[in-house]
């Protein structure tokens, strides 16, 4: 099955150096190429990609607002793209629904790597820069915005699973950790997301901040 992707960036190097090295795989297709955010939620509603390269700021609508509006909508899942000056940005992209991030002066196979795990259905939190803007951002912007009524539905495994997830534990490191195996972590993650009405990982590290159930300085 082929990748479909799009990429969004207003700086045309980064557009066709990212589509350039994505280029090389036979087994990703780059379907659409936008210069702005409204322009990307236009192409992606066309060509409905698996996969969008998001900017984070562009002229006119922002990349988070293009993120919110696809997420909102279409069975499409996004990676923003970010700058160690952007930390403050984080926290609104991944509530708008993004599901990881990348630095724009990562190498190739780094970027390769980045679309195949999100087009499978993962959340990009294994790079130790993700945890860290994730935990930077929530030391200083407190939202009472998460559903804190439905995560007593969590049984007490669940709920330690879900803490070391926002920890930014694999399900190997967890499986270790509590001694079972790697699959039935998986399924703990599954019932969490399903239980707690997420997207995906990321979403799940961003509620259990807001929840409290992870305060920074624990990851």
């Amino acid at each position: 099955m082929t990748i479909r992707v799009v990429i969004a960036d207003d700086h045309e190097v980064v557009r066709t150096g990212f589509a350039t090295m994505l280029h090389t795989q036979p087994d990703i297709s780059v379907v659409g190429l936008a210069a702005g955010g409204g322009e990307a939620v236009a192409i992606c509603r066309r060509e409905c990609p698996d996969v969008v390269l998001m900017d984070i700021r562009m002229p006119g609508m922002d990349g988070i607002e293009a993120t919110r509006q696809l997420t909102a909508t279409d069975p499409v899942r996004v990676i923003m793209l970010t700058t160690f000056d952007l930390d403050e940005y984080v926290y609104d992209a991944l509530a708008a629904g993004a599901s990881g991030f990348l630095l724009k002066d990562l190498v190739a196979d780094d970027l390769i790597v980045a679309v195949r795990i999100v087009a499978a259905g993962d959340a990009l939190l294994a790079p130790p820069i993700t945890r860290r803007l994730i935990a930077d951002v929530a030391r200083f912007r407190t939202r009472p915005t998460a559903r804190q009524d439905i995560l007593p539905r969590l049984t007490p495994r669940e709920t330690e699973v879900l803490r070391m997830v926002a920890e930014g534990q694999s399900n190997t490191e967890i499986a270790e950790r509590l001694t079972i195996s790697a699959e039935t972590v998986k399924t703990h993650v599954s019932r969490i997301l399903e239980k707690l009405e997420l997207r995906d990982r990321v979403q799940a590290v961003v509620y259990a901040y807001e929840t409290g159930l992870v305060t920074p300085g624990q990851a």
